[in-house]
């Protein structure tokens, strides 16, 4: 808070015991080759890679600034350890079946998290009638990356802590250490805002490569790609930090509890998402139950607006979810609706 009422930035701080021999020159020539190419920097031709980096203010007082060094330099976690992404991968609450901890520049770690992601989760192949197949991720591989750019150029890295990837079989958590910059609360990421920085250095780099925008659409698109793929808009909460939970679909036992269900009506919803629907001879004989008590529980669910009812009465209705869910339903969801209505 008093680095924001100050007008000042962390990272445009020296970074301290860091050299200029620290910066890796060929590092820097990409990014001003990437600056001219989108347009966002005008950087003449004769100017030289730390002339460029003085002017922005990423170099001041002979200094790489901590934005210098976490964007250029030759061995980032050597200045400043916390700037590593954690990644793994969770089978069930606490067994690691893949851990990776990633170091390196903000832009090498983005692409090293998105491959051990895209190793970590499951893609289906479908066929479309064109010369290439599409690839459908279980979760929209632009809303991810979008998330762990967020993480890396928002994040608090005065907290000794790194940035999380956790993916479990039914959700990818991305959590990064700090809290919402001040000035913003989490209510407000859900409206249009203007963007509010935490690191300015590395926020210039990151629009002037076109990573980020300063329009603070961030949120907007990672919840844009989620309902195109046909899954639940991610859940954004600050606990233990910032975190962006994806969801493969927004029936899951914690989110079932969350309503108030009672055990037979969660049972019930994950029967329907194993099966495509569920009548009323299914409930009574997956919950062990009355026919009385499933029409009261379906009634309930309906009532509620997680199941739709087909048919009207008697052995030709069924139930089934009201709300799409996983990132097939964009491709055949419709298709499946209609089956499960037969």
């Amino acid at each position: 808070m008093h680095l924001h009422s100050t007008g000042m930035s962390w990272d445009k701080y020296p970074a301290k015991h860091a050299k200029l021999s620290d910066i890796d020159i060929e590092k820097v020539k990409r990014y001003i080759q990437k600056a001219k190419e989108t347009g966002r920097k005008k950087i003449e031709d004769d100017e030289e890679p730390m002339q460029v980096l003085e002017k922005m203010n990423l170099i001041t007082e002979g200094q790489p600034t901590w934005a210098a060094i976490l964007l250029f330099s030759r061995q980032t976690n050597k200045f400043i350890s916390q700037a590593a992404i954690h990644c793994g991968r969770f089978k069930e609450k606490n067994i690691v079946i893949d851990d990776r901890m990633i170091v390196g520049t903000v832009f090498e770690q983005i692409d090293e998290a998105m491959d051990f992601i895209r190793k970590n989760i499951n893609v289906e192949f479908v066929m479309t009638g064109r010369p290439q197949r599409d690839q459908i991720w279980d979760y929209p591989l632009e809303a991810l990356r979008e998330a762990l750019i967020n993480a890396v150029c928002h994040r608090d890295y005065t907290i000794f802590s790194n940035i999380e990837v956790r993916i479990y079989d039914d959700k990818l958590i991305i959590r990064s250490p700090g809290f919402l910059p001040y000035g913003i609360t989490l209510e407000e990421l859900y409206r249009p805002h203007s963007s509010t920085l935490r690191n300015k250095g590395l926020a210039e780099v990151l629009y002037d490569t076109e990573l980020i925008e300063r329009w603070g659409s961030g949120i907007e698109k990672i919840q844009q790609h989620c309902v195109d793929a046909g899954l639940p808009e991610p859940i954004f909460k600050e606990y233990q930090g910032f975190q962006v939970v994806f969801r493969k679909d927004v029936y899951d036992e914690e989110y079932l509890r969350s309503l108030n269900l009672n055990e037979r009506q969660i049972k019930a919803v994950m029967y329907v998402k194993e099966s495509g629907q569920i009548t009323n001879k299914d409930y009574q004989e997956v919950c062990a139950t009355s026919k009385r008590t499933a029409s009261r529980d379906l009634l309930d669910l309906v009532s509620s607006g997680i199941l739709e009812q087909i048919g009207t009465t008697g052995t030709g209705t069924s139930y089934i979810l009201k709300v799409p869910m996983g990132p097939q339903w964009g491709h055949n969801g419709a298709k499946g609706a209609k089956e499960a209505r037969r």
